[in-house]
């Protein structure tokens, strides 16, 4: 369906397609209809401020499956889902077509007696099939687990994916193939459905054979059977402990943040739907906010098999030649992958703005010069700058909770509350801590009440640990700016903080492109310094020569451009708590098995810390090794 304008909140919202935004001094956006930010800003006497949207929540979909059910009739012969075949193709299924194959799915789910004691888990990746599961799993009104493939293929120990499988009690497990996850599946003690290869192992469905089920009465008493309050999904985050933690995702959760993004976001009942997306569904990103906005908007996804590592980001480069997204969301990590191919290939370049309304990003913060390369390009490439966006959640949250609506020149910006959603801003020491309530919070942790009674303060506000700060202190619907997690921050020797947020971001821009990420270190110290992963693509770059991790971090050419990147940096931060003294180069990677990173590629300061203490002592020692730059 196209619309010039849309109903939010009972009034028309009517679209500005004809009226390039105008920034005094810059070159226009590409126009694009967002709401307008409206926020009520309440200061209350125990010095805590009380956020929310002045735009009520307008009313949503009870459940998942209907969510899926109303883009079926809508768009019948629209594709659905699709992803590349054997050949290279790309292939996938209509909305009509996809029906059929999730209500027979949805009939063999229900016969198994599966249910929130008994649920789906997934340990394998994006895949049309994993979608089509997903989709089933919701009509039945059973949760379904999307489990990291790390846990399963990269694990030595396999020590997260025996805790999940035992706090979980799945009644059926799926993978696409047998074969690579055989070791994983030794962990698990359900019924296995594969896509594929079942023969390998003693006991397995095929999926195909699920597809074959004959869909009865008992699919649709399922339909209605599902309540706002029904389990939709288990999601597990990495979090700042060794384990992970189930998080509970309701039916009513998920589509009210969906209601809440339409609301925000009107220019997208403007166009078709398109995405390309390589965001893993075990993660709230891609599952819970993209492939949900799919659903809402009766859209189509192409799943993207690429990754933002240099042995994959090949593949998306050529599916980006293919499709052509209206939107594009990524983490950091993966527009800084992205970035080379598109400023050296004007034809890609080309193809990927042609359609593309807005550049999102989230997990983690994105460094500023990557937003200044992202917003030149698109200025070179058509004449106006994409709009460039972020927003703030955790898979607690939907993940939608603050939704920067609005044209912003800078990275860092989250936005305003989103309608329905309560921000508390907490006096935390120098920073605000930032709570949430609303309709799309989690009801807590799946098995774990101690959690749960933690995560929530007495007035019942999620409290996740992030601090924010006003772009404006005069207007909040200007929008709050991440401010990095409170439980990261520390004290100098002098007892001044070092906000460890701002600083490694700052020094990701400064190193690029060489470094990859970092640790903040320095707690209890005079200074700081650096424990940081390098990117072997941005060292090839500098030292324009083919090597491994071990011979960058002592290549002279590496420690010269960290050596004058930082000496510049220090000239303009010269604060003990800003300014960068050593940085120690690390040969390996950040390692999921010691919980040090998380899926979207966010790293674990505090875990890290711990794991690489003795490096961090190296760092400080009086007699600097080979690997480690010291800053004049």
């Amino acid at each position: 369906m196209h619309y010039s304008a849309c109903r939010l909140g009972g009034r028309a919202v009517n679209s500005t397609m004809s009226k390039p935004a105008q920034t005094a001094g810059k070159a226009p956006f590409r126009p694009i209809n967002y709401a307008t930010p409206s926020v009520t800003r309440d200061n209350r006497s125990d010095g805590c401020i009380i956020l929310r949207a002045t735009q009520p929540l307008g009313s949503y979909t009870p459940n998942l499956a209907k969510l899926f059910r109303r883009a079926v009739e809508r768009q019948p012969d629209r594709l659905f889902i699709a992803e590349r075949d054997a050949t290279g193709a790309w292939a996938g299924f209509t909305y009509a077509q996809a029906r059929k194959k999730v209500d027979a799915v949805a009939q063999a789910l229900i016969d198994r007696d599966l249910s929130a004691e008994r649920p789906v888990m997934v340990l394998s990746g994006n895949a049309v099939e994993h979608g089509l599961l997903t989709v089933a799993c919701y009509t039945a009104g059973i949760p379904v687990s999307p489990i990291s493939v790390a846990y399963a293929l990269q694990s030595q120990d396999h020590s997260k994916l025996k805790y999940i499988n035992e706090l979980l009690t799945p009644g059926l497990v799926y993978v696409s193939d047998t074969a690579p996850f055989a070791k994983a599946l030794a962990h698990v003690t359900a019924p296995i459905v594969a896509g594929r290869n079942g023969a390998n192992l003693p006991n397995v469905t095929l999926f195909s054979d699920l597809e074959k089920t004959v869909p009865g009465a008992a699919v649709e008493q399922a339909v209605e059977n599902i309540r706002p309050e029904t389990i939709a999904k288990f999601l597990f985050t990495s979090g700042s402990t060794s384990l992970p933690k189930g998080v509970v995702n309701t039916h009513g959760m998920l589509t009210a943040n969906q209601q809440q993004s339409v609301q925000c976001w009107p220019f997208i009942e403007d166009d078709p739907m398109l995405l390309l997306d390589w965001l893993p569904w075990n993660h709230t990103f891609g599952s819970n906010y993209n492939f949900n906005l799919i659903l809402q908007q009766a859209g189509t996804l192409y799943i993207d098999a690429g990754k933002p590592v240099p042995a994959l980001v090949g593949q998306t480069v050529e599916n980006l030649r293919d499709i052509a997204p209206t939107l594009y969301f990524n983490v950091p990590a993966g527009y800084g992958a992205l970035l080379p191919h598109l400023e050296k290939d004007d034809a890609l370049a080309r193809h990927f703005f042609s359609r593309l309304r807005l550049l999102f990003y989230a997990g983690a913060a994105l460094p500023q010069d990557m937003w200044d390369r992202l917003e030149a390009l698109s200025l070179r490439i058509t004449g106006y700058r994409i709009p460039m966006t972020s927003a703030w959640g955790t898979t607690e949250t939907s993940p939608l909770a603050t939704s920067a609506h609005m044209l912003i020149e800078r990275a860092g910006v989250i936005g305003v509350p989103v309608p329905g959603v309560d921000v508390k801003l907490v006096p935390a020491g120098n920073k605000l801590e930032l709570r949430v309530r609303g309709p799309n919070i989690t009801p807590g942790y799946w098995r774990r009440p101690d959690l749960t009674e933690a995560m929530f303060d007495e007035e019942g506000f999620y409290k996740p640990g992030d601090a924010v700060r006003f772009a404006d202190d005069s207007d909040p619907a200007k929008g709050l700016v991440f401010d990095g997690r409170t439980a990261e921050d520390f004290k100098l020797l002098n007892g001044t903080w070092v906000a460890v947020g701002a600083l490694r971001v700052g020094a990701q821009a400064t190193a690029s492109p060489v470094m990859l990420d970092a640790i903040v270190a320095g707690e209890g110290r005079d200074r700081v310094g650096l424990v940081a992963w390098l990117n072997a693509a941005g060292c090839k770059q500098v030292t324009g020569e083919e090597g491994d991790l071990a011979t960058y971090t002592r290549h002279p050419k590496v420690h010269a451009h960290l050596r004058n990147a930082f000496a510049a940096w220090n000239k303009v931060n010269t604060g003990a708590t800003m300014r960068v003294t050593r940085l120690l180069l690390l040969s390996d990677a950040p390692s999921i098995d010691a919980n040090e990173i998380t899926d979207k590629g966010y790293i674990n300061q505090r875990v890290a810390l711990e794991n690489r203490n003795a490096e961090v002592e190296r760092l400080f020692g009086a007699e600097p090794h080979p690997d480690i730059v010291v800053i004049e």
